[in-house]
């Protein structure tokens, strides 16, 4: 298939990439940034310089190209900015799937989150609904996720990947990761609030799966949905730093994911079923 990337660079796309080219794909990646153009050609693909905030030029791209499947990963949270992201999941995902539609793409994939459910005290599925009534400055994200969710239904053939939050290379929680620096710091406390993890690589594995599964929206998680004060302390520890402070209570919404239906439908299958092991594997 030709199959258009958008984020070709990210921590996800980077992944993704060759293992859409060595399935014998025709693949198209996009970037904004004309240091990545190189690493994109390296891998097989062609790349592409773009701005998914200038409506008229995604048009331009995908009309021309033409591709079968479009795979959205784009994402802005190098400077940690909650409403930036949110910016590119509303507007960039409705100049991406207006110019999909107009080019006739046949199907889209796309990258969201799992943990934008709605408060509970068990694992969300697919079926809760999202957390829409989230007080600020949580909206700005939820809303994000929403706009993001609904444009992408537009296309007659959608997955939507709801990703854990995600560890290994190039993420937050890579041993040079924002996240490992404040550990080693001492800046997070370990509380009751549950997270679901998966590691990078299976996200990036889903996504190339995904080609092949029908359309719905997925929980991309680990086995193992976890309170801080049994995931962090382990983290630490494979950070070789101190053991976090712990602090009681969490917030209502972090209850973590059930992969269930990414496992029974499609056949998922983890390389990392479980940060427990997965931490001190990568991070020693």
């Amino acid at each position: 298939m030709r199959i258009f990337i958008a984020g070709a660079s990210g921590v996800i796309g980077r992944l993704l990439l060759p293992q859409l080219v060595q399935a014998g794909h025709e693949v198209i990646g996009m970037t904004r940034k004309e240091e990545q153009r190189q690493a994109i050609e390296q891998i097989g693909a062609k790349a592409i310089l773009a701005d998914v905030f200038d409506r008229e030029q995604m048009v331009d791209i995908l009309t021309k190209i033409k591709p079968d499947v479009v795979i959205h990963q784009l994402t802005s949270l190098s400077q940690g900015s909650s409403a930036e992201n949110a910016r590119i999941r509303i507007e960039g995902t409705r100049n991406l799937v207006d110019a999909a539609k107009q080019a006739g793409v046949q199907k889209i994939i796309a990258q969201s989150i799992s943990w934008a459910y709605e408060p509970g005290t068990t694992p969300a599925t697919e079926e809760t609904p999202l957390d829409i009534y989230a007080p600020m400055p949580r909206n700005t994200t939820i809303n994000g996720v929403v706009a993001l969710e609904e444009a992408v239904k537009e296309i007659s053939e959608y997955v939507v990947l709801r990703y854990g939050t995600l560890y290994g290379p190039a993420t937050w929680y890579d041993k040079a990761g924002a996240t490992a620096e404040k550990v080693r710091n001492q800046e997070i406390k370990a509380t009751d609030g549950v997270s679901s993890f998966v590691h990078v690589q299976d996200a990036a594995n889903a996504a190339l799966l995904a080609l092949d599964w029908p359309t719905g929206t997925y929980n991309i998680v680990d086995d193992e949905p976890s309170k801080g004060t049994e995931w962090l302390p382990v983290y630490a520890d494979a950070l070789h730093a101190s053991i976090p402070e712990i602090q009681s209570g969490s917030s209502p919404w972090e209850r973590g994911a059930s992969n269930s239906k990414a496992k029974t439908d499609c056949g998922w299958e983890l390389q990392y079923p479980t940060w427990r092991t997965a931490f001190s594997e990568i991070l020693r």
